[in-house]
């Protein structure tokens, strides 16, 4: 958090200098001591946000990989004329403990073509898809696998 403090003072005044450094680590530091006083947060608390936040950008870096694969298959279903589509909603169940993991599960799912996530109650996807065989396997699909992972990161 204090290296966040400070990057944020260098990025605002947008140039720098020895002394603009300097009064950015003091700062940052009376308000890294701030909110480790006053606000509950402790030093231990970096690490577990540090290592969230890359398993995030590999979660996003799996996503954007999922959405081309499957934009090259609707593609291909589209233009291949003598392939029939078979639409079909699938109903599976996601073992995600946090309502923000099952709400981005949801949303992955309705970013990848082919796929809707029309309902999410507790954990309980409706699922419509283009043809059945992307529904193969949506239940234990790598975005639910990397969500679990960082849960467990959380260690909740």
């Amino acid at each position: 958090m204090y290296l966040l403090f400070f990057v944020m003072w260098i990025v605002f005044n947008g140039k720098f200098t020895p002394e603009i450094a300097a009064f950015g680590a003091v700062l940052a530091g009376v308000m890294y001591w701030f909110i480790c006083k006053f606000m509950n947060y402790k030093p231990s608390m970096d690490i577990l946000v540090c290592r969230k936040v890359f398993g995030f950008l590999h979660y996003l870096f799996v996503l954007a990989k999922e959405i081309i694969k499957a934009n090259v298959t609707v593609i291909g279903m589209i233009f291949t004329s003598r392939y029939e589509l078979e639409p079909v909603v699938v109903h599976f169940r996601a073992d995600l403990q946090s309502r923000f993991a099952r709400i981005v599960l949801a949303n992955s799912i309705t970013l990848t073509p082919g796929t809707i996530t029309i309902s999410m109650v507790d954990g309980e996807y409706i699922v419509h898809c283009l043809d059945k065989s992307l529904a193969e396997g949506l239940d234990r699909c790598v975005f639910v696998e990397l969500l679990e992972k960082l849960e467990r990161v959380d260690g909740k």
